[in-house]
């Protein structure tokens, strides 16, 4: 090493050579990997990151002793089993330093599982005990509320990870956070975390603080040891037994803990667990925004497809006046024919009433009376005389309660005779023209024809106008009194009363 003594320290006769920084850190490097360029060393890996650049740096360690390691990009791309914490492995490359930081390394050139380390076996055999007693079952997980009121966050309350939470919130729906603070890694975090997310679930719906709808365990990235708190028993029975839903965000993507398995849904980081609780605002917005937009084109446009097919099913219908035109004509007609036909009813009716009447007066009755009884005491003298006489009382009785019957009957039938005939007259008078100039209307006639034009009366040379209360001619004739219709010769006379 005789190159690196300084020319003016040798001059100024010093036994002990000075060195740069530099000068030392190159020699040390050179002498470590002159002594150790190939080497196998076997340890657990303890700490494993991955950067963007693609290359791996982790920790090889054992009970008193950790040795930093880096697989270059080229090298991990080739690896047939890539290393996880917690895994032991035999890792064969060469030693070499870093002079920017002081610190030796090794960089691994080919990486070999050597056995399950102490801590994955003991994770493992954890993992299949709670598996078996079905807390990690899919039937009994629950779904997350759409939009929670209020949601609980278990995590340490001066890390990034409660920042990123509110954060992510705010940005994408602003809910009420209710944050418990614990301990996330040490002694001390399982027993915290299992107090917090039962806590949550002993709070009280509407009390002074509100019961959350949603809890989030979170907790940033780390080794194992690190996460080892939310690997504990009590931690994943307090998650499983969780009558709220609950969201694991316990480290990053490649961080696999047990309350994930235990937990309703599991979150690759915190920001990721805040956009599994709420939903974006803007998102909502837009959507109903849409909604609504799609509604209303639905609605506009069913009302115009059902206008056009009523339209075009009212082009098959025949038109109002063609359904209603002939009803109208023979409601003419017989608008027309029914004061006849009633004048025609009514002396039909008056021929009938008196051929009746006629049959049933009081003399014909009392020779059919005086006849029965004779007929009666002739067949009473072919009797034996104690029959006669009670036959004779017992006809007697019989022929008086047939007569009273039959003069009572006859008087019925008179009367309702007698009612139909008037309600006949006074549908008569009600449907003649006379009813209608009694509310004021005329009748003007030239002569015997009856003027219904304008054109008419001005031909006619004299025109003689009748009322309700008679007729009078134009140029100041004197109204003469309304003629009566004359009785017809065929008209009966007034039927007289037979009581």
């Amino acid at each position: 090493m005789s190159d690196l003594i300084d020319d003016d320290a040798a001059e100024t006769g010093g036994n002990a050579p000075e060195f740069t920084v530099t000068e030392i850190s190159g020699a040390i490097k050179r002498t470590i990997e002159g002594e150790f360029s190939h080497i196998r060393v076997r340890g657990e890996i303890g700490r494993v990151s991955r950067p963007r650049s693609g290359h791996v740096y982790l920790d090889l360690k054992d009970d008193r002793s950790v040795l930093s390691g880096v697989i270059w990009k080229g090298v991990a791309s080739r690896l047939t089993t890539p290393p996880e914490e917690g895994m032991e492995v035999i890792a064969t490359g060469r030693l070499t330093t870093f002079g920017g930081q002081s610190k030796y390394q090794i960089v691994i050139e080919d990486i070999a599982p050597a056995g399950i380390g102490a801590l994955m076996a003991m994770l493992e055999k954890r993992r299949q005990m709670l598996a078996a007693e079905g807390l990690f079952d899919p039937e009994r997980k629950r779904a997350l509320p759409y939009l929670p009121e209020v949601i609980g966050v278990v995590t340490s309350p001066s890390g990034a990870v409660i920042r990123d939470i509110l954060h992510r919130l705010r940005d994408r729906f602003p809910r009420k956070v209710l944050v418990w603070p614990v301990a996330v890694q040490g002694q001390a975090c399982a027993a915290q975390v299992t107090a917090a997310i039962e806590g949550f679930n002993r709070m009280t719906p509407g009390g002074a603080l509100p019961r959350p709808d949603l809890l989030i365990v979170a907790r940033g990235g780390g080794s194992i040891e690190d996460l080892w708190g939310f690997n504990e028993e009590s931690v994943v029975r307090a998650a499983a037994a969780s009558a709220i839903p609950l969201i694991s965000a316990v480290g990053h993507e490649t961080d696999t803990t047990l309350i994930d398995h235990a937990a309703d849904r599991r979150a690759p980081t915190p920001t990721a667990a805040a956009e599994m609780a709420v939903p974006v605002r803007l998102e909502l917005m837009a959507t109903v925004t849409e909604c609504e937009g799609r509604l209303s084109r639905a609605a506009a446009r069913m009302i115009g497809d059902r206008g056009q097919r009523l339209r075009d099913l009212s082009r098959a219908l025949p038109r109002p006046e063609m359904l209603v035109g002939q009803a109208q004509q023979r409601f003419d007609l017989w608008a027309d024919r029914l004061p006849a036909a009633l004048k025609a009813s009514v002396q039909r009716r008056k021929l009938t009433l008196s051929d009746r009447a006629a049959a049933l007066r009081p003399g014909l009755l009392r020779r059919q009376v005086a006849e029965a009884r004779r007929s009666y005491e002739s067949c009473a003298l072919r009797l034996r005389p104690q029959l006669v006489d009670r036959g004779r009382m017992q006809a007697s009785r019989d022929l008086a309660l047939l007569s009273a019957r039959l003069d009572q009957g006859f008087v019925q039938g008179v009367t309702v005779r007698r009612e139909r005939l008037d309600a006949v007259e006074r549908l008569r008078q009600t449907l003649g023209y006379q009813e209608t100039l009694r509310r004021g209307y005329a009748v003007v006639r030239a002569g015997e024809e009856v003027v219904t034009t304008a054109a008419r009366a001005r031909e006619a040379g004299a025109l003689e106008i009748e009322f309700a209360d008679g007729r009078f001619r134009l140029g100041g004739a004197a109204p003469k009194p309304a003629r009566k219709a004359p009785k017809g010769p065929d008209t009966p006379p007034e039927q007289g009363s037979l009581l």
